[in-house]
């Protein structure tokens, strides 16, 4: 079996695809960490849309797909960036999927956390932005899921300053009826986030954010921090009250943020995890267990994979993590909301399959070497 992939000087060059996936089993919910995956959503592929149109989410596929994470004893993160929020997937059908999702959890047992944010909003004033927070933490309480209090491009636009994001987030965390966790997503992100908490200074913002969970401990559950910086999550993470967790979102530093040190550790809710899924959970296990070189062993060399599905512009990395999912035989088709299966080239493609078929994620190999080949065939590569 011999594939032939892009090269970086625009030529092909063989590749022979691994014959044996990862052996890995489904099982219980960990023990020594609590862990998040950010899950996609699954697109309706035979739906008459447009990029402009509402999403059309094949709800049977998407729904398969957190059962899958479920039974590895991942938690899901559900209607979060992974799922294309703000890009693709609008606040009907964040709605419809947080409902949707949290029925499934209760049925299949899973752990499951819903984003809540203000993208029904274009911009507004505080009061709106306010009122927006409020109508999406209805939804997630209403359906029985924890909430996760996401960065608000609408916010960032209203705030004049640090004493803006304290009197919103402040009356929102009093209004929650269980803790919740505070996400800080960067601008690598989301550009639009650029100076969130008041400040394009990351220390002036850090001391912002602290000090909206200081003035709330008892509702906030954890902060999930995507800043891509390892040892300012470290930093923050020495910094928190007692009893509120780290949640890293660092997609480049995870296993040595979940691994810790003397002095603490980082629970996780990562968009990688997504793919790593039975990988990451078989990894947690042997965490489980207090061995932390044999987490590393299984952990450390899905960062080179992390690092290229993430690489700049950084929130196209959904692109990558569902071509993966259909490569893995997770769906039957390689079509994107908002058509973003666009939003990457060929080599970036090819480069993602070989480095995921090197880590044996593929159930099936010869399946995703099929499919890698009607890829390639699609951008003209028939040989």
């Amino acid at each position: 079996m011999t594939i032939q992939l892009p090269d970086s000087r625009g030529g092909l060059r063989a590749y022979e695809p691994r014959t044996e996936p990862l052996a890995v089993t489904p099982g219980a919910a960990f023990t020594s960490r609590t862990v998040f995956s950010a899950a996609h959503v699954v697109a309706d592929p035979y739906a008459d849309v447009t990029p402009d149109s509402p999403a059309a989410v094949d709800w049977d596929a998407t729904l398969a797909f957190r059962r899958h994470l479920w039974s590895h004893g991942l938690g899901v993160a559900e209607a979060m960036d992974t799922a294309q929020r703000g890009m693709g997937l609008d606040w009907a059908g964040a709605a419809e999927l947080i409902r949707r999702s949290a029925a499934e959890a209760k049925s299949a047992g899973g752990l499951i956390a819903c984003g809540v944010g203000t993208d029904q909003l274009a911009s507004g004033t505080l009061a709106e932005v306010r009122a927006a927070y409020e109508e999406q933490l209805a939804v997630v309480e209403e359906a029985g899921a924890q909430a996760i209090l996401m960065a608000s491009r609408a916010l960032a636009a209203a705030a004049r300053g640090p004493e803006d994001y304290l009197e919103v987030y402040g009356h929102l965390l009093r209004q929650a009826s269980e803790p919740v966790i505070l996400h800080w997503l960067g601008p690598m992100f989301d550009p639009a986030l650029e100076g969130y908490w008041g400040s394009s200074d990351l220390d002036a913002a850090t001391d912002t954010f602290l000090e909206v969970i200081a003035a709330h401990p008892d509702k906030v559950d954890g902060v999930k921090v995507s800043l891509l910086d390892a040892q300012r999550e470290i930093d923050l993470r020495r910094r928190l009250p007692r009893g509120v967790r780290c949640y890293t979102g660092d997609d480049f530093n995870y296993p040595e943020l979940i691994a810790g040190d003397d002095q603490g550790f980082s629970h996780a809710l990562l968009g990688i995890f997504d793919p790593l899924g039975p990988l990451a959970a078989e990894a947690v296990r042997v965490l489980d267990t207090g061995d932390v070189p044999g987490f590393r062993a299984l952990l450390d060399p899905t960062v080179e994979l992390s690092r290229h599905l993430f690489q700049a512009p950084t929130r196209f990395y959904k692109t990558g993590v569902v071509l993966l999912a259909w490569l893995a035989g997770h769906q039957s088709h390689f079509t994107m909301v908002g058509g973003l299966q666009s939003a990457r080239s060929l080599p970036h493609f090819a480069r993602a399959y070989e480095l995921a078929d090197g880590l044996g994620l593929f159930p099936d190999p010869k399946l995703a070497e099929e499919r890698m080949k009607t890829l390639l065939a699609m951008y003209g590569v028939t040989r």
